[in-house]
């Protein structure tokens, strides 16, 4: 018990710093506190995240703003239907005066990059984004190049407007950490942003931590204790959603027609850490599992035809799983 109490004095004090971080990041977004949760997860575990909602949330905005927090190099790269691999990773240049080819390294080699509206961009361009997300390095020409650390990919999409759109493949899905889920302000809120946002004097946010912070708190958020309880019920969580039956839930049989990856088992015990950080703590609790694992499993669960024609949605599925498993 010592042990963690060391541990919860010395995140109390790490984790103030990130808590500083959302709220310079809430002068200038507001009402959108679990994405902003969400974006200090993925930062904390690198991480990537694929944001979704509808246009005019401020997805962008939230991204963009995070990254004035930290003082690390931004880029934003707009995906459409004629982007080439090159305009991302780069290319080779032709050099007369030495008679060789020199790499000229594109846009991606930052350590927050924004992909907006990510699902425009054709297979190609996909597949090079894939080898970036998951290997930390790209090739360009012959010359496999490593990318700055820290990295992570904060991608946008919009559900709604699917003309000029290409559906994201399966196993890009599966590395994306979170998926988060962009609603609606409520009226009071809609209130303060239109007061914020046609005034003249714009809030902007400006940069709390560097670099080495991140990464100090990475290894922080690495130490946090979980008990095998804990893990556990996170296995359980995961092999429900491939086995729902021998788990013991025969109604989620027909509705799954495959389950969450090892990967996704990883990421839900990165992100309940992570959670449990922000709130100071040097532990895990099964509360910590619950809070993040829809936006852990929501794009990594495919319903059948049978739950579709039902109208039965992957997050509806997730929240039967979270009420069978027994809490520990």
């Amino acid at each position: 018990m010592n042990a963690i109490q060391q541990l919860n004095d010395i995140i109390k004090r790490e984790a103030g710093a990130f808590l500083e971080v959302a709220k310079e990041t809430n002068r200038v977004i507001v009402g959108q506190d679990r994405l902003i949760n969400r974006l200090l997860i993925g930062l904390l575990c690198g991480g990537h995240i694929l944001i979704e909602g509808v246009p005019g949330l401020a997805k962008t905005l939230a991204v963009r703003t995070l990254a004035s927090t930290v003082q690390a190099k931004f880029q934003r790269i707009q995906f459409t239907p004629d982007l080439l691999p090159s305009d991302l990773i780069g290319t080779q240049i032709y050099s007369p005066r030495t008679g060789e080819f020199a790499p000229r390294l594109g846009p991606i080699f930052a350590n927050i990059i924004l992909a907006d509206e990510i699902n425009r961009a054709p297979a190609k361009v996909q597949s090079a984004l894939l080898e970036a997300m998951e290997e930390r390095q790209v090739t360009v020409g012959d010359q496999t190049h490593a990318l700055p650390v820290p990295f992570m990919v904060l991608a946008t999409q919009n559900p709604i407007e699917q003309e000029g759109t290409y559906l994201l493949p399966e196993a890009q899905l599966d590395r994306f950490m979170l998926k988060v889920i962009v609603g609606y302000p409520t009226r009071a809120e809609e209130r303060l942003i239109v007061g914020r946002m046609t005034s003249d004097d714009e809030p902007t946010a400006q940069p709390v931590i560097d670099l080495n912070t991140v990464q100090q708190a990475r290894s922080v958020v690495n130490g946090i204790y979980v008990d095998e309880k804990i893990h556990d019920y996170v296995l359980n969580i995961i092999f429900m959603t491939r086995d729902p039956v021998g788990g013991g839930a025969k109604e989620l049989g027909s509705l799954i027609e495959y389950g969450a990856s090892p990967r996704a088992t990883i990421s839900l015990l990165k992100a309940a850490k992570a959670f449990a950080f922000l709130r100071g703590r040097g532990y895990v609790t099964p509360d910590d599992v619950k809070q993040v694992a829809p936006d852990v499993l929501r794009h990594r669960i495919l319903v059948t035809f049978e739950a579709q024609a039902e109208d039965v949605t992957s997050e509806q599925v997730i929240e039967q799983i979270l009420r069978r498993v027994p809490v520990p």
